[in-house]
């Protein structure tokens, strides 16, 4: 009987923020799967925890996600973890899951820490929907392709971001999403744990003048719900492709970014535009 795949969230700075059920796992499983053995080990001595440690990261992932498979199909049961926070959210785990699934292993993933969640709900902007986009790119240009396809995504947006590019970041977010509201949050759970608020110009302002130190995440409010017309109000589809036509967009292509602000598949929008248009 194949084994099971335990996916264990551990702390992103301080060590007190892991579950007891946590804890149990790494202490009971069979092998435990690491980013760094070094790192992991500090946490495992911290709570007297002796499972045998194997690495796997970036460099190793397909090959050592079909080793952790066969030891599933053998009965072994696995934990994986990554260095901080819940493996799998921009660190290594996708593969191991997959392969998992395909020898019929139980996936079991525990709740605990992770850095977006805690920047997004102390961040005092809107969490009824939520974006993450893990980081943005480095280069200044697409990085601005990338913020211009999520602009009008009807969601609070959230990335994380690197010491060295948050200043050029965040003037790339106000170039490419305007000049919105945003909060960025940087060292969390840590002694030196901090949330700014203001708008982008101000934090890119702020960390242009202040050297920036830490992991940061940047939560940004949504679009302007000024674009976003109800469905359910006749001709509202039909207007708004006429307003975008009038700035310069052919039918198709005007057809298209509607239908993205209304939430509208490619043929429901085309329905909708037929049985508005003469309205």
């Amino acid at each position: 009987m194949p084994g099971t795949l335990y996916l264990v969230a551990t702390p992103i700075g301080n060590l007190a923020d892991i579950t007891v059920r946590a804890l149990d796992v790494l202490r009971s499983a069979d092998l435990i799967a690491c980013e760094d053995t070094r790192h992991t080990r500090k946490l495992l001595d911290h709570y007297q925890i002796s499972t045998k440690l194997v690495s796997y990261h970036e460099h190793n992932e397909e090959a050592r996600a079909l080793e952790l498979a066969k030891k599933l199909e053998d009965g072994s049961n696995v934990a994986v973890v990554s260095d901080a926070g819940t493996p799998g959210i921009c660190d290594p785990g996708f593969k191991v899951v997959t392969r998992a699934i395909e020898a019929g292993a139980n996936i079991i993933a525990l709740p605990g820490a992770c850095a977006f969640v805690l920047a997004a709900v102390s961040s005092g902007l809107g969490m009824d929907a939520i974006y993450f986009g893990g980081f943005l790119p480095a280069r200044s240009g697409e990085r601005r392709r990338r913020l211009a396809e999520v602009a009008d995504i009807p969601a609070t947006l959230i990335f994380y971001e690197t010491p060295h590019r948050i200043a050029a970041s965040l003037k790339d977010c106000e170039a490419a999403l305007g000049n919105r509201k945003a909060a960025v949050a940087r060292e969390l759970t840590k002694l030196h744990e901090e949330t700014r608020r203001g708008t982008l110009a101000e934090l890119a302002a702020y960390f242009e003048e202040n050297v920036p130190k830490g992991e940061f995440v940047v939560v940004i409010e949504r679009a302007s719900e000024d674009k976003a017309l109800p469905t359910s109000e006749p001709g509202h589809f039909a207007a708004r492709v006429s307003e975008l036509e009038a700035e310069g967009l052919d039918r198709r292509a005007a057809m298209r970014k509607a239908a993205k602000e209304f939430g509208l598949q490619r043929a429901e929008a085309y329905r909708l535009l037929q049985s508005q248009k003469d309205l």
